[in-house]
């Protein structure tokens, strides 16, 4: 029990690289998360158990460094990764085991009612953010360091995940605009290491866009859709 608590805390070192201690939290579940992003691209069903993982780690470490709504959107992540992991394997299991779901775009006017959605969710989120220490300061001990970013990342995260799940090109444009913002937020948090992993995420997400965005251009059917049910 002592050797699982020292695992998943930020004080258990698993080595120092550069002056900066990295924790074993923070280590293993960079490894998961990393690894899930790179399945995503490549549009293989196993990012979903990887990704699940990734985000339960995640959720432990954001919550010890007082990212509060970072560590609530991983519940979000797990709940979505159950619900992706069910969609993406019923689809493959309509066709031949190693063909890869269709990619597929929204309409201008479902971007631009995307868009507005999350700037108003984000908005009170961020209100809720710089309060939730006073209303719940049992679960909440400590304010939420930089509450406005804190929520746009987490709340164009949500979008992007459930854009994600549908299969929709538009996910990754929104990955490229949270893993630019969290780079800087977690290089701030004195989290480097998850920073550097957020680059990582940049360019595996440009990476990600370019790939869906040819896989688009391929026949019908050698892409697995829904109409094939």
């Amino acid at each position: 029990m002592e050797l699982l608590q020292a695992f998943f805390s930020v004080e258990t070192t698993a080595f120092t690289l550069l002056g900066y201690e990295i924790s074993w939290l923070e280590l293993v579940g960079t490894i998961f998360n990393l690894a899930c992003v790179i399945l995503i691209a490549r549009r293989n069903i196993w990012t979903w158990p990887v990704g699940i993982v990734g985000v339960i780690l995640f959720g432990i470490l954001f919550y010890q460094i007082n990212l509060y709504a970072d560590a609530l959107e991983q519940i979000y992540y797990l709940i979505t990764g159950i619900i992706g992991w069910y969609m993406w394997a019923s689809l493959k299991n309509r066709g031949k085991d190693d063909k890869k779901v269709a990619i597929t775009t929204n309409t201008l006017r479902a971007n631009l009612i995307w868009i507005g959605v999350i700037a108003a969710i984000g908005a009170l989120t961020a209100y809720a953010l710089a309060r939730v220490h006073t209303w719940l300061p049992a679960i909440f001990p400590e304010p939420a360091d930089l509450p406005t970013l804190d929520a746009t990342t987490t709340i164009m995260s949500f979008a992007a995940q459930f854009l994600m799940m549908r299969r929709r090109l538009e996910s990754w444009v929104l990955w490229i605009v949270v893993d630019i913002i969290a780079i800087g937020l977690y290089w701030y948090k004195d989290v480097p290491f998850v920073a550097l992993l957020y680059l990582i995420f940049l360019i595996n997400a440009v990476y990600g866009f370019i790939a869906w965005h040819k896989a688009m251009q391929q026949p019908e059917d050698e892409a697995l859709t829904e109409e094939q049910a």
